[in-house]
């Protein structure tokens, strides 16, 4: 019977001839396994923390010495008795030598690889010993690029193109540089005569739905007289159906099933439909009946297409997913590695970040590619969840080489990644880079004009992999979609192309620097890619300015530190000084720029489930945030911070992810008198509003749509019952602003008047709400605080607040001294006659704290 045993015992670690980690010869403990370097010189006191302060640069000696683990291990005379014997190695981080008892049985030079030896030769009865030694990544990678040139990159040091580990591990735009090293993943002793070396389960929907499963088994070896059996059990455990008394003599056999449309119940992504889960069960036995091994995969079933076809009113082809015959609208975000130290994360904070993300009414993930193919719990729980996944392949923002030695690297690679994770529901396409095709472009290395070259032999070599090597390991081993590259258009385009593939569009922040209010403008087919800096949590601040007060302002060094974005400080006050009158300390620095990341995400969610319209109208298929998460506390584009505080934005874009939301926008029409004057003209002000509809039903309701003066008790109101088309935005309204005089004059100056509008069902209930109100905000007078007739009141259980005003109140952010309290919502727009009710979770017993614009406070 095959066994697999978990080596996690007795595991210590060194500097190799010592140094400042540990002494010559010094073995210390380790506190967990799988671990790596950094955690267990932190838990050892031998390091300062670097994510505290300017920590980070005391602790770059780690990455660039040799460190070895050692572990003893007791082996009994049954396994010993067994045909074959193998340590296997999930994941060694990365360059390493492993000897068995002082015999060396291998070498390793790539994270994402699983490594088995034979070592039954080597082992002894009783107590045995293993010794990984690690050389510096960072060093040997410098060797590499000696050997064969330097290459272009965005982000780290050139090096990292060379070495098939995690590449934000050498420094990124919002991560800092910690060269990780160490056994990252599990290590295992396995016993066996016979094993399954592969079970590939796929199953093919049609487009009327019936299923049909195909189980293919491979085995280590040819079994004479040997059997398999496979069984497809319900998430209950009971069989749906099996097939034993399998032939498998020859060492691999197939089971196939069809299912007709029912019987089987389909996945469906997060708010479409169910997860249901599956299990195949295989067994293998000898001519005996004896069992040689045993496997069990969960499954489930969909049909999913990526749609790429000419759109009914515009140039181009949709690029959006289909899953059982019904297009969704991704609404989602980019995924990082969770930390700077990979084997700290725990199966419940991996839950925790993913159901924050369905929590916010988000659908995709993209985990991005200079970080890691994720653990398969990552996975399992967005199987669980009805997450859709975006899978990157590892490689980011660089010139990738494509030699003999680093080819086989990545064939391997692909190959094992793709097994591991085809089985997964949800995920539903692998892209083979991240923004390489874009490098290319910037330093015009690439020819799309060629299709057929031998790409190795240009100076574009990545190309072989992208377009070659990925896309036949892919075809070859699974039946997910590939996409050369996010962002990808289409053979022949640039990467830039809007009405094609997927986009990064970064001409808000990077590029261009467009205002946020254009996003209308600088949509895409599917939008893989966009974002706005904030600053996270005052608490977070606090937390790596480490009681530092002199540290306590937005320019200070530590601060500068713990932003890693090129140009922040420009590009930050350039999105302030155009949109806000702003204070510079540094609780009000915090508000400003989560306030100002809240209004750019949401007007993007916003005009682009607009352009979502269904029939042959998707202009829009799809938005993901870049990003969700950081990898250490840091001041980024995420939307929630390292210790999982959302920020403002995660609530606004929430909001505009519900199934049912309301939009607006107000645009100056300027009309001149005739073509020779410049001086006679007039200036209209228009709104439109328009609905989305997240459901596959007409949902109706009532617009209701009320307009305040901010300086006055001017107010009016119109409403009028709307249908709200499925799964599709629908336009509502269209005309001059109510209460806006027509201007005659470029010096007069428009009423400060806010629009509120909200869909109503038949009893009353809001489906959703959104205020628009005149921009830039810099230019509002907003009245005195004891003329808003604001009103913050705390339930009786302490467990929420009730917000009421009497004038309009823009961008209203809740705390509490003390403890973190889970609001459900933030970055709130309060009108008259709307109050609005927040959960405050852990606020028990203590006072909200309000802050707004024009609150007073700057």
């Amino acid at each position: 019977m095959s066994t697999i045993r978990s080596l996690t015992q007795d595991w210590s670690f060194t500097q190799v001839g010592g140094g400042r980690g540990t002494k010559n010869g010094e073995w210390l403990a380790v506190s967990q396994f799988p671990t790596t370097v950094h955690v267990e010189l932190l838990k050892a006191e031998r390091i300062p923390d670097p994510f505290l302060g300017l920590n980070e640069w005391e602790v770059q000696w780690v990455g660039e010495s040799d460190w070895a683990f050692k572990n003893t291990f007791e082996v009994s005379a049954k396994e010993l008795a067994a045909v074959n014997v193998d340590l296997v190695f999930d994941g060694l981080d990365t360059f390493a030598s492993v000897e068995s008892n002082g015999h060396k049985i291998l070498d390793t030079e790539n994270q994402f690889i699983a490594y088995r030896a034979p070592v039954k030769q080597y082992l002894k009865l009783g107590t045995n010993e293993l010794v990984i030694s690690f050389s510096s990544a960072f060093l040997k990678g410098r060797e590499v690029e000696q050997a064969h040139g330097k290459l272009h990159l965005w982000n780290g040091d050139s090096s990292r193109l060379h070495v098939r580990k995690a590449q934000y591990n050498y420094g990124w735009d919002w991560g800092p540089v910690l060269m990780t090293i160490g056994p990252w993943k599990p290590v295992t002793l396995h016993t066996y005569n016979v094993y399954l070396t592969d079970v590939d389960v796929r199953s093919d929907v049609s487009e009327a739905l019936d299923v049909g499963v195909t189980v293919d088994l491979t085995l280590s070896e040819k079994i004479p007289g040997g059997l398999a059996s496979v069984a497809l059990k319900s998430a209950q455990n009971s069989v749906i159906l099996s097939e034993s008394n399998m032939k498998i003599g020859s060492g691999s056999a197939r089971a196939e099933f069809r299912f007709s449309p029912g019987v089987l119940e389909l996945w469906y992504p997060v708010g479409f439909g169910k997860q249901p889960l599956y299990t195949v069960e295989v067994t293998i036995s000898d001519s005996q009946g004896n069992t040689l091994d045993t496997k069990t995969q969960r499954v489930s079933f969909r049909r999913v297409r990526v749609v790429q076809e000419p759109l009914v009113d515009q140039e181009g082809l949709t690029f959006l997913f289909e899953v059982n015959n019904i297009r969704i609208f991704c609404g989602g975000s980019n995924w990082i590695p969770a930390d700077s130290f990979l084997t700290t994360l725990t199966p419940a904070r991996y839950r925790a970040w993913l159901r924050l993300l369905v929590n916010g009414n988000q659908n995709m993930v993209r985990v991005w590619g200079g970080g890691i193919y994720e653990h398969d719990v990552f996975y399992d729980i967005c199987d669980e969840l009805g997450i859709l996944v975006w899978q990157d392949f590892m490689f980011g923002c660089g010139q990738y080489p494509a030699y003999d030695s680093f080819l086989k690297l990545v064939e391997l690679e692909a190959e094992q990644n793709v097994k591991r994770l085809r089985h997964h529901p949800s995920i539903v396409i692998f892209a083979g880079n991240n923004e390489d095709y874009q490098l290319a472009e910037s330093i015009n290395i690439v020819d799309y004009s060629d299709e057929t070259s031998d790409f190795r032999k240009t100076k574009f070599p990545a190309r072989h992999i992208y377009e070659r090597t990925l896309p036949s390991i892919v075809q070859k081993f699974c039946n997910i979609h590939y996409h050369r590259s996010s962002p990808y258009s289409a053979p022949g385009t640039v990467t830039t192309d809007k009405t094609l593939g997927d986009l990064h569009q970064w001409n808000v922040w990077h590029g261009s620097q467009e205002p946020w209010h254009n996003w209308d403008l600088l949509a895409g087919r599917f939008v893989s890619e966009f974002g706005m800096e904030g600053y996270p949590n005052i608490r977070t601040v606090d937390y790596w300015l480490a009681g530092d007060k002199s540290e306590r302002y937005p320019q200070s060094r530590v601060n500068n530190n713990h932003n890693k974005a090129d140009g922040f400080e420009r590009r930050l006050e350039l999105y302030l000084v155009e949109n806000f009158k702003h204070a510079f300390d540094m609780d009000s620095y915090v508000y400003y720029t989560q306030i100002m990341q809240a209004e750019t995400l949401a007007s993007a969610y916003r005009l682009w489930r607009r352009n979502w319209r269904g029939k042959g109208r998707e202009h829009t298929a799809g938005a993901l945030v870049w990003q969700i998460n950081d990898c250490w506390p840091t001041t980024s584009w995420a939307i929630v911070d390292y210790f999982m505080r959302p920020k403002p934005a995660y609530f606004a874009i929430s909001r505009e992810l519900c199934q049912y939301t309301v939009g607006m926008t107000r645009k100056e029409q300027k009309t001149f008198a005739n073509d020779l004057s410049a001086a006679q003209f007039t200036i209209t002000t228009v709104l439109e509003v328009w609905g989305t509809n997240g459901t596959l039903s007409e949902k109706k309701a009532k617009l209701e749509v009320t307009c305040f003066d901010l300086y006055s008790s001017w107010t009016t109101q119109f409403s009028k019952d709307i249908v709200l088309a499925p799964n599709s935005s629908t336009e509502l309204y269209s005309g001059d602003l109510p209460g806006q005089p027509v201007r005659t004059k470029q010096n007069e100056i428009p009423r400060a008047i806010i629009v509120s509008a909200r869909l109503l069902d038949a009893s009353g209930t809001v489906l959703g709400r959104h205020s628009n109100w005149p921009e830039p905000f810099k230019f509002i007078k907003f009245p005195a605080i004891e003329d808003l007739g604001f009103s913050v009141k705390t339930s009786s259980d302490g467990e929420s607040v009730e917000l009421s005003t009497q004038k309009p109140i823009k961008g209203i952010i809740l705390d509490a001294e003390g403890e973190d309290v889970e609001w459900s919502d933030q970055a709130i727009d309060l009108v008259p006659g709307d109050p609005q009710i927040v959960k405050a979770i852990g606020l028990k017993g203590r006072e909200a704290k309000v802050r707004f614009l024009g609150d007073g406070t700057a």
